[in-house]
């Protein structure tokens, strides 16, 4: 290991005030520079990271020369040069600052032999063959010592992260023959049993126990895996129940009964009334120890682990107030129960309130035997409108099934009934829908508060007939997806498209809620909100039966968390399908990245618009 010293050191003087009084003042000292000639590369550079704490002053010349010597040689020999020749002189004779090193570092030693072995279990553990087999240096090639070390590292954390906890290197040493310019290198591993997985317990739940042992990823026996105990502690922590959660495996000591009596011994012995004297009776030899083993092989060790936990806070509030140009100032407000009862049910009701829209929803969560990846969802909501031409109440209630698959996908069936009373244009009408539906979702993001990569993929279906009691019969899809790259450092893009499609009979009984509208932040840009769509003969907009919006932005970074961007959107709602012309718009904008998500203000021309204005968008908050 080589220890990096600060290039300027300070040592401590003595200055005489007066009769039995020191004052201690710092005296400045610096490191030493190195100038090397003769090699070059990755070992002049190791020569001088080397030398760089070396402190002259420190040392008198002949000891200063030996020292410059000695950690030169070392250097070398990390890759393989253990006969240098060294030539060397200082700037100065008194306190040097400067050495200059000519060097001929002579004939490396080379592998001669290379003496890798394996016993215990992990010897047919597949990683720890491949970590072995993955070792970079050949008979022949000139011997360094990272490799060397690296191997060593890489097998200690595969015993710690599979279970080999009674390991012990038998065999690691370096034979250097410099006379003979050859080297042997030998490494040898015993590593025990493996230990397998024993019971789990959970201290401190207020969740049926059933339900937290669902979550378990692995059986009792199964071989011990690191990650499946990271992945336990995911699991517990993506349910929100609990406000502090630790999993914890506990290595027992294995006792052996032949070799030692029940206690430990005055040791270990820690606040006890009496002490008990050190065993002294007759023990079991070794190789009697062993031999008795042999016949009555022990069963496998086994590692319990622990799961302490403490309920989260049944009530949790949360309050925020935000602005975006499509509907000004808008405030927020939810309440969650993350656990209802000792089922793990949960509950959530949220409040948006905007001068153009008004909504209340909430979700009651029941989950089933796979708590994070399977349950009933009862929704419900209120939602008042009143956008463009369009005014509208809106009733909605229903239940459904949800699964998460393990590929990230989401899905969703369900049954929905709607209640709407609206106005469109100089329509206006009540209707009541009652319609399952089935969507399919994924998102995936690195670094969520400002992907530098992620998709997003949303299908659903939904269909309506009068025979069930619904007042419009229809079949209406939606689908989008969204894509962030990064290109380098610096350079980061995005891309989205969107289409949605309703096949009826009955437009003039299908809501505002279900029709489709285009314009605002987050589809065409310097159009304003849900701006676009068909009109009626009054002009006054009617809603579409189709949509499409398709959108392109490159960002590059200006300085720091500063980001610009230029963009293209393109998209409409029509009634027929295809449209003649989608509308367009182009700008550019500024990124912050805020403690709270990126800051996004843009400016956005619209080519398809008689008042021919720009358009300013501000929001808060990452793409998806």
């Amino acid at each position: 290991m080589m220890e990096h010293c600060a290039p300027a050191r300070r040592r401590l003087g003595a200055v005489a005030l007066g009769p039995g009084l020191l004052l201690l003042v710092a005296l400045p000292t610096f490191a030493m520079d190195a100038e090397v000639q003769g090699i070059e590369g990755r070992i002049a550079d190791n020569v001088e990271v080397y030398l760089e704490g070396l402190d002259g002053s420190q040392y008198r010349v002949e000891r200063l020369r030996n020292e410059v010597a000695r950690l030169t040689q070392e250097a070398m020999r990390v890759y393989g040069y253990y006969e240098p020749s060294i030539e060397m002189r200082f700037d100065r004779d008194e306190e040097p600052q400067e050495v200059f090193l000519t060097i001929d570092k002579g004939d490396p030693v080379r592998l001669e032999v290379i003496d890798f072995t394996l016993e215990g279990d992990a010897k047919d553990d597949a990683p720890f063959q491949l970590a072995i087999d993955a070792y970079p240096q050949e008979l022949g090639d000139i011997l360094e010592h990272a490799p060397y070390d690296s191997l060593k590292s890489r097998l200690q954390g595969l015993t710690i992260e599979r279970g080999y906890f009674d390991w012990q290197f038998t065999d690691e040493r370096m034979e250097i023959r410099p006379w003979a310019d050859s080297a042997r290198i030998y490494l040898g591993m015993d590593s025990g049993p493996r230990y397998r997985f024993g019971n789990v317990y959970i201290k401190g739940s207020h969740i049926v126990e059933d339900r937290l042992r669902n979550l378990v990823p692995f059986d009792y026996g199964d071989p011990y895996l690191a990650s499946d105990v990271a992945e336990l502690n995911n699991r517990l922590s993506s349910t929100e129940w609990f406000g502090s959660l630790t999993v914890r495996p506990r290595l027992e000591r294995q006792k052996g009964s032949l070799a030692l009596p029940e206690h430990d011994g005055w040791w270990y012995s820690v606040d006890v009334a009496e002490i008990p004297a050190p065993f002294s009776g007759p023990r079991i030899s070794r190789k009697a120890l062993a031999s008795a083993l042999s016949l009555y092989p022990p069963a496998l060790p086994t590692m319990p682990v622990d799961v302490t936990v403490t309920p989260a806070d049944r009530h949790q509030f949360e309050a925020g107030i935000g602005f975006a140009t499509d509907v000004g100032p808008r405030l927020q407000f939810s309440w969650e129960q993350p656990w209802v009862n000792r089922y793990g049910h949960s509950w959530d009701n949220q409040v948006y309130l905007s001068a153009p829209d008004q909504q209340f929803s909430g979700t009651y969560r029941i989950p089933l035997e796979d708590p994070l990846n399977d349950s009933y969802r009862l929704q419900y909501g209120l939602r008042n409108q009143d956008i463009e031409d369009t005014e509208s109440f809106e009733s909605t209630v229903d239940f459904g099934r949800h699964w998460v698959f393990e590929n990230d996908w989401e899905q969703t069936i369900y049954v929905r009934t709607t209640y709407e009373d609206f106005t469109q244009g100089e329509q206006s009408d009540q209707v009541l829908l009652l319609y399952p539906g089935v969507k399919w979702s994924r998102v995936r993001t690195r670094n969520p508060q400002f992907p530098t990569w992620g998709d997003r993929q949303n299908l659903e279906l939904q269909y309506s007939h009068e025979s069930w009691g619904s007042d419009a019969e229809f079949f209406r899809m939606t689908g989008d997806t969204a894509w962030i790259r990064k290109l380098g450092d610096d350079n980061r893009f995005i891309g989205r498209l969107g289409v949605g499609a309703i096949n009826t009979d009955d437009f003039d009984k299908i809501p505002p809620s279900l029709r489709f509208f285009t314009g605002g932040d987050t589809s065409v840009r310097g159009y304003s909100y849900e701006s676009l769509s068909p009109e009626d003969e009054n002009g006054d907009l009617e809603g579409g039966q189709h949509e499409f919006t398709a959108s392109v932005e490159a960002q590059r970074r200006i300085t720091g968390k500063w980001w610009g961007a230029t963009f293209v959107d393109i998209g409409d709602a029509f009634s027929e399908w295809w449209p003649n012309d989608l509308k367009k718009s182009a700008g550019v904008g500024v990124r912050w990245i805020s403690p709270v998500g990126p800051i996004r203000f843009d400016i956005a021309h619209p080519f398809d618009d008689e008042d021919d204005n720009f358009r300013l968008h501000f929001a808060i908050g990452p793409e998806f």
